[in-house]
């Protein structure tokens, strides 16, 4: 429900706070009182289009606030999920308009888009009027009021998966069929490139192995003249080895004589020896496995610039070439398979689409029959609003097959018709401003408990009623408010004696300047402001006591 709206420098209003209750709100005041500007101050806090002529003469800014506390299992929490917004929660929308044309939305002080706070104001407020734009008198909305009416949602749902099923086939057939059909125009060119990639036959990890092998290739010469002149240091003169067995022998003839002073020397020179035995070892063996072979390096270049080439050649890395050679292979196999492909598909997307329709075909009964019931319900509803000789159909129409969608192969629309023998029509176009509101309260009355805006606003319901119809028209109103919080803007006494809360809205000035204000009514209040509902300007006794005669009733 909507808890609270505030106003800030908005057209006459320069500050106003209300707070509102469950039930049916009335809003009641003389004509010009500004009842039009609490509508326009929550039509822009909801995400209608900002106008800089609603600031109030003066100001730099104007601000509307409005308050909605919601049951955590509303819908609306969905469109605000990438919001820190929690469950059961309340959601304030706020609008701010700047005299430069800015203007700034926001939900629980939150930044958002203007579209996004207009989707989330859809789903909190329905506002019925001369002006309305909302809810039941867009189309494109119908459909799904009749599918809530009906309690189709499953059918709905079903229909939704099989749409996607059929999507999903015929998309994978055209796809295989262009394929097809591009591999056939690229038949040749896909053997050659097949057959080049097959007597290439890359494989993963092969480049690094082959440049490794040929730096190896390239520096095999330098290493084998390295271990040569290593091999000659170590051996001409007589040879490392053998002085060190000389110097070794010179020692051991003084070595007793030294009271262990050269010890450490010939520890020295023995490890010299291993050490120079092993380094001659390791120098023998490395010669005799190294590999001196032009045409190795030769061959590997090749097969590596071959390589390199052929990833050139298909723009990707030599890493990729495998990958390369797989895709071309399976275009190539498009062509030789491609035809058993399309049969299967084909059949695939026949099943699917012919469950659409089944499913789809289902539903449209469903949906007849569930307008019947409807239209009968509607029907029955405006009489009592003096609406008696009009006639309300919600008719279901076939969509040709390009028009399909997820929710099946129907299209919704309401439509009336307020004289007899007249053809129906889009009830924006039909009715009169106060036809269309009353149109809209049987309508919301016969639809309450089908997914409906927790908040109901109608403007002028009762216009160009009285007595027994504006009866009509509280008593539905009063009914609609079990289920909905309803405000009601009226100037019928019946009307406004049906609330269960009671707003004047009054217009006053003082120091040239005009100001809006709006005061909740008491009971005796509330009372006087019916009578002189009743009466005009002179309030009489008779007035008052019919006053009190509408709201004990």
């Amino acid at each position: 429900m909507l808890s609270s709206l505030n106003i800030r420098n908005i057209v006459l209003i320069d500050k106003l706070d209300l707070s509102f209750e469950e039930g049916l709100c009335v809003l009641t005041g003389e004509t010009g009182a500004g009842k039009s500007i609490l509508l326009d101050s929550l039509a822009l806090a909801l995400g209608s289009r900002a106008d800089t002529g609603l600031i109030r003469a003066g100001e730099e800014k104007g601000t509307v606030s409005a308050e909605f506390l919601l049951p955590a299992n509303h819908p609306v929490f969905d469109l605000v999920t990438d919001l820190d917004v929690d469950h059961g929660e309340a959601l304030v929308l706020r609008r701010i308009i700047s005299a430069d044309g800015r203007n700034r939305a926001s939900i629980n002080d939150q930044s958002v888009s203007a579209s996004l706070l207009k989707a989330v104001g859809e789903q909190l407020v329905e506002i019925h009027g001369q002006n309305a734009e909302r809810g039941l008198l867009d189309a494109r909305g119908h459909r799904k009021i009749l599918d809530l009416y009906g309690q189709l949602d499953n059918e709905r749902k079903s229909v939704s998966s099989l749409y996607g099923d059929m999507h999903a086939a015929n998309t994978a057939l055209q796809e295989a069929i262009e394929a097809v059909n591009q591999a056939k125009v690229d038949e040749e060119y896909l053997r050659h490139v097949v057959a080049e990639l097959e007597e290439l036959s890359p494989r993963e990890g092969e480049e690094e192995e082959l440049a490794e092998a040929r730096s190896e290739l390239m520096h095999a010469e330098k290493i084998a003249d390295a271990l040569k002149d290593a091999e000659k240091a170590l051996n001409e003169h007589g040879g490392v080895e053998g002085k060190i067995r000389t110097a070794t022998r010179a020692i051991e003839r003084v070595v007793e004589k030294s009271a262990g002073k050269l010890d450490p020397v010939l520890d020295g020179l023995e490890r010299a020896a291993i050490e120079m035995a092993e380094a001659a070892m390791i120098i023998d063996t490395v010669g005799r496995d190294l590999e001196i072979d032009p045409s190795g390096l030769e061959h590997v270049e090749e097969r590596l610039f071959a390589l390199r080439a052929a990833a050139r050649k298909h723009k990707c890395e030599v890493s990729q070439l495998p990958d390369v050679q797989k895709a071309f292979q399976e275009r190539l196999e498009a062509v030789e398979h491609g035809d058993a492909e399309i049969v299967r598909l084909t059949e695939l997307s026949r099943q699917a689409r012919e469950a659409f329709i089944t499913a789809a075909s289902n539903l449209r009964e469903k949906r007849i029959k569930a307008a019947k019931r409807m239209d009968k319900a509607v029907m029955a509803e405006l009489e009592p609003l003096k609406l008696g000789s009009a006639r309300f159909e919600s008719l279901v129409f076939e969509l040709p097959e390009e028009n399909w969608s997820s929710a099946g192969m129907d299209r919704v629309e309401f439509q009336i018709a307020t004289n007899p023998g007249s053809l129906p029509g889009p009830l924006i176009k039909i009715a009169s401003g106060g036809e269309l509101s009353r149109f809209m309260l049987a309508l919301k009355v016969v639809l309450a408990r089908s997914g409906s805006a927790p908040t109901l606003v109608f403007d002028e319901v009762d216009r160009g009623v009285g007595g027994a119809t504006a009866d009509a028209v509280g008593e539905r109103l009063s009914r609609l408010s079990d289920e909905l919080q309803v405000l009601v803007i009226t100037h019928s006494p019946q009307v406004a004696a049906a609330g269960a809360a009671h707003w004047n809205i009054r217009k006053s000035g003082s120091d040239g300047s005009t100001r809006t204000s709006v005061d909740r009514l008491d009971e005796t209040q509330r009372a006087e402001e019916i009578a002189r509902m009743l009466s005009g300007a002179t309030v009489t006794s008779e007035a008052r006591a019919a006053a009190k005669s509408l709201m004990e009733g």
